[in-house]
């Protein structure tokens, strides 16, 4: 096979590489995207994020959506109420129409920042086995089916996990020792109507020391709900989650709760699927390294906030219109762009504990009740 060459290739075909594929579009520079997943809807790209104002929606705006953004906001879920584990209301907060963090779903948001791209930007079924630095800044990328690309300009936008980021650092995700477990409910105003009267139309929080339960009611009638649990890696390896007893397994760590609420695990109506918290150093950062870059995830891996999405779209959106600054100076941009993400992405880790700490920490749920009545729609409580 022959070594194909894009001057920018960007790794990851999430929020922020889109992001970025898509502002670069706009100021008229060509960008390739990789991704391994095989197609656009391959999977599942999760559940609903509220978009902030000063970071998500400024990227949208940047990369002129702002109008297709606004098509596919989910209306009235900017609501919020928080639960004793008995079901007992404590905190209620209706959605007042400003929209300020609108909510939109995932998969929507990406579609229409695919739909936004030229065809062909985004490779399907590239999965990255290896990355070279060729000096000069130039990579060189191999991906599993053996096929090469080279690059002037290397972007990681690929995650958790990410193949490029030890190319500029050696730190690696750590787990906090906080796990959520997803589930879902269809059908639920007819199928499970206490569950969804409990949740209310926008997010409800059910939080105790170490344990908590966290759901959103989405479009087209469902209820996606995360199962938050403080255990050791050891307890959850312990459970195997493709095994129907993994629900009644979790079910019990809230014994004595309101049935409407354990209901979230024990009628999700999908696998349950654990998704263990990990977290890059605080403050993560590298030392400049020619032709190579990282931003959302793969830069600032951090407990969920409701900040990631957010993050990971506005990195991608400061990069391209560095990019575009110094058209002729890769460095230049890099530089720039590195400047101001460092600590810019600091000041979040410490929001991230202390959202997870106001959640499952001592305090909890009044922690998270004192932050809501502080500004009732100005956070999420841990999602996004």
């Amino acid at each position: 096979m022959n070594t194909r060459h894009h001057s920018i290739a960007i790794v990851g075909a999430g929020l922020g590489g889109l992001t970025l594929a898509r502002i670069l579009h706009v100021h008229g520079i060509p960008a390739t995207v990789y991704e391994a997943d095989p197609s656009a809807e391959s999977r599942a790209q999760g559940g609903q994020l509220d978009i902030h104002e000063d970071d998500g929606q400024r990227a949208l705006e940047d990369a002129g959506l702002t109008d297709a953004f606004r098509a596919i906001i989910h209306e009235g879920a900017e609501a919020s109420r928080v639960l004793d584990q008995h079901g007992k209301l404590l905190f209620d907060a209706p959605d007042d129409g400003m929209a300020r963090r609108p909510e939109v779903l995932r998969g929507d948001l990406r579609r229409i920042l695919l739909a936004s791209l030229p065809d062909q930007t985004v490779q399907w079924g590239y999965k990255v086995t290896g990355v070279q630095p060729l000096g000069g800044g130039r990579h060189e990328l191999t991906f599993a089916d053996g096929s090469t690309v080279t690059s002037s300009l290397l972007v990681g936008a690929d995650g958790a996990w990410s193949k490029i980021r030890p190319l500029l650092s050696n730190a690696e995700p750590e787990y906090i020792g906080t796990t959520f477990i997803e589930t879902y409910l269809y059908d639920v105003d007819e199928r499970h109507t206490a569950t969804a009267d409990a949740v209310g139309v926008g997010a409800m929080y059910a939080l105790t020391p170490g344990r908590g339960i966290i759901a959103h009611r989405e479009t087209g009638n469902i209820l996606h709900a995360y199962v938050e649990l403080n255990r050791s890696a050891e307890w959850i390896a312990g459970i195997d989650f493709t095994d129907a007893a993994a629900t009644a397994r979790v079910a019990a760590e809230f014994e004595g709760w309101a049935p409407e609420l354990t209901a979230l695990i024990t009628d999700g109506e999908t696998a349950p699927v654990a998704r263990m918290i990990h977290t890059l150093p605080d403050g993560h950062r590298w030392d400049r390294v020619p032709g190579v870059t990282l931003l959302g995830d793969a830069a600032h891996l951090m407990p969920p906030s409701g900040d990631g999405a957010n993050l990971a779209m506005f990195d991608g959106a400061e990069l391209a219109k560095a990019i575009a600054a110094h058209p002729d100076d890769i460095e230049a941009a890099l530089t720039a762009y590195e400047q101001a993400l460092f600590p810019r992405s600091e000041s979040f880790y410490a929001d991230a504990h202390e959202i997870l700490d106001l959640c499952l920490g001592d305090r909890a749920p009044f922690g998270l009740i004192d932050l809501f009545n502080s500004d009732p729609q100005g956070q999420d409580g841990g999602q996004g």
